[in-house]
């Protein structure tokens, strides 16, 4: 790799880091896991692992990697408290975290940069989906969705 397309990968993945962070600062100003440093090393980690592949002939096989990777890491934020799920909002972010390092690697900003501000407006949406789902549980009956993704009181670290 000639040094010019080195400067460039590093430009990229800054920019994958700067992307990542950007969705970890929506979820630790919320209070949530996986904040800034997690999200930013994750698109950091995808994009790098995708430009170095680029290189390489089996480029396919080393994004699939990344997934299944991302998946077992996704897979330990993920735990049961009697009938609620929880963490599986996490597991989403870091995972679209991993997906928006690899577009930036494969340089496609336009994608990665609206994937970024749906990811953050998704995850912004969380008040009005607490208000549909009480709205439904009290004018339908229904019970409380057996997901859970609250928030840690202010000052402590959610876990």
């Amino acid at each position: 790799m000639a040094p010019d397309e080195q400067l460039a990968l590093v430009g990229r993945l800054a920019f994958a880091a700067v992307l990542g962070a950007f969705i970890g600062l929506q979820r630790e100003l919320q209070g949530y896991p996986a904040g800034i440093r997690t999200l930013a090393l994750v698109a950091l980690g995808s994009a790098l692992f995708t430009g170095v592949s680029r290189q390489l002939a089996a480029d396919d096989r080393v994004a699939a990697g990344i997934v299944t990777g991302i998946g077992f890491l996704g897979a330990g934020v993920i735990f049961r408290e009697g009938y609620t799920v929880k963490g599986i909002t996490t597991a989403a972010t870091v995972w679209a975290a991993a997906a928006i390092g690899m577009a930036v690697a494969v340089e496609l900003y336009l994608v990665s940069g609206l994937g970024t501000l749906a990811v953050v407006g998704v995850l912004g949406a969380r008040p009005l989906t607490r208000r549909m789902d009480a709205f439904l549980r009290r004018y339908l009956g229904e019970a409380e969705s057996p997901t859970a993704d609250e928030p840690a009181p202010r000052g402590e670290p959610r876990r």
